[in-house]
């Protein structure tokens, strides 16, 4: 059947598992069963289910239909209401095609590579998240709430360098399975090879992504789906700055700023919705997430900072409006509005990075050194710091472990920024 999409298919089959298994799985294609054969779910498809071309969104759902009946009906047959097949067969025509499950990328891919159909139990609960409080170099002080992203597949954007990195990495440390999207699909790759060997499993993947173009994000996730089947977790961390004054700013500057910062973040909402959907029509009572990394740029104005504060604004109304949307597929919408990240490169690359620019520029009266220029910008800061990766992260925890959370923008700036 090699007109399937995969991209589709997959997420609706993936959806069928993830309440019955009582946590996320993992679904991969591959060829046909060699082993338990007998205990694979088969089912016939129609064609506007499983073609490459676009199909409205009824055939999706009356396909999800069919599927959720086809799994009651194979557990009838077997009298066993807590058993899952490890396998999906479909069918149209003289086509066939297998879809494997599993708890995890490995475990499907091995399930995959045998040909292995053999079943699963659903009543398997969630891993102890406790676990990750022991893992070497994990942040302790996260680890009770870290649980809650175990075993989830994730996407960050911007995700191999500054907070994306330290976000896809503390994903992988607390056992999620982390996508490792960015424009440097180098730098990607190897963050993602860097965490698989530190943590010994296939805990990060690279995938290239230009969030400002929409065939780029519509395959990003398309490549997502036919790797794992799908997600459960987007965090749209990718953005730019570029600080001038409204008199001397060119307009491609500003057009670069808000394609990045708002269209992106638009372009990744929709596609990722759509996969959610999908996934939704077979598993009614999943939820995601879509957390939009912000900025204190989004709460209150930045001086010579225009485009990257109206951007950040234009974010937030998006996160509102999408949560209205969205919920009824299950989907909640938030955003996180960091401090200074002062540790990333942004502010600390030794050539270009604000804290040289700034002692440069003498925009730091009575400042000589460039940890003079930090010290100015930390007092502003009543908890006398900026912002870490580790507390984005807590923000992350919680907002996917709030189920009754949707459309708000976090602030966690140290006191910095508050809401009025």
């Amino acid at each position: 059947m090699s007109d399937i999409d995969h991209a589709r298919v997959a997420p609706l089959v993936r959806g069928l598992f993830l309440g019955e298994l009582g946590r996320p799985a993992v679904v991969v294609p591959g060829s046909e069963p060699t082993s338990g054969a007998g205990d694979a779910l088969e089912l016939e498809v129609p064609e506007s289910a499983v073609s490459a071309a676009a199909a409205p969104a009824n055939d999706e759902r009356a396909f999800g239909a069919a599927l959720r009946e086809a799994l009651g009906a194979w557990r009838s047959s077997r009298g066993a209401q807590t058993s899952l097949p490890g396998c999906v067969v479909l069918n149209r025509g003289g086509g066939r095609v297998a879809y494997y499950v599993g708890r995890s990328i490995d475990e499907a891919r091995t399930r995959a590579g045998a040909g292995d159909a053999s079943v699963m139990q659903g009543d398997v609960p969630a891993h102890q998240g406790a676990a990750d409080a022991a893992r070497p170099g994990g942040d302790a002080s996260a680890a009770g709430r870290a649980q809650v992203v175990e075993a989830r597949i994730a996407i960050v954007t911007g995700g191999a360098q500054g907070f994306g990195e330290e976000i896809a990495s503390a994903l992988a440390a607390s056992g999620a399975l982390v996508f490792v999207a960015d424009l440097n699909f180098e730098g990607a790759r190897r963050l993602s090879e860097s965490l698989c060997a530190e943590w010994g499993r296939t805990c990060a993947l690279p995938v290239a992504v230009n969030v400002a173009d929409e065939a780029s994000v519509s395959e990003m996730f398309a490549e997502v789906a036919r790797t794992a089947g799908g997600l459960d977790l987007v965090v749209s961390n990718a953005g730019v700055l570029k600080a001038s004054s409204v008199l001397e700013q060119d307009a491609g500057a500003f057009r670069f700023v808000t394609d990045v910062n708002y269209v992106g973040f638009y372009l990744v909402t929709k596609h990722a919705g759509l996969l959610f959907r999908r996934q939704r029509y077979t598993a009614p009572r999943w939820r995601t997430d879509i957390i939009q990394i912000n900025s204190k740029s989004g709460l209150e104005g930045s001086n010579r900072n225009g485009a990257y504060a109206g951007s950040k604004f234009g974010g937030i109304g998006l996160v509102q409006s999408y949560a209205l949307e969205l919920v009824e597929y299950g989907i909640k919408v938030n955003a996180i509005c960091p401090g200074n990240f002062f540790d990333g490169p942004l502010w600390s690359n030794p050539e270009n990075g604000l804290f040289v620019q700034y002692l440069r520029s003498g925009k730091v009266p009575g400042a000589r050194t460039v940890a003079d220029v930090k010290a100015f910008y930390e007092a502003k800061v009543p908890m006398g710091r900026g912002c870490e990766g580790r507390d984005v992260m807590r923000a992350i925890y919680y907002i996917v472990e709030q189920e009754y959370e949707t459309g708000q923008a976090l602030p966690v700036t140290g006191g910095q920024v508050m809401l009025s």
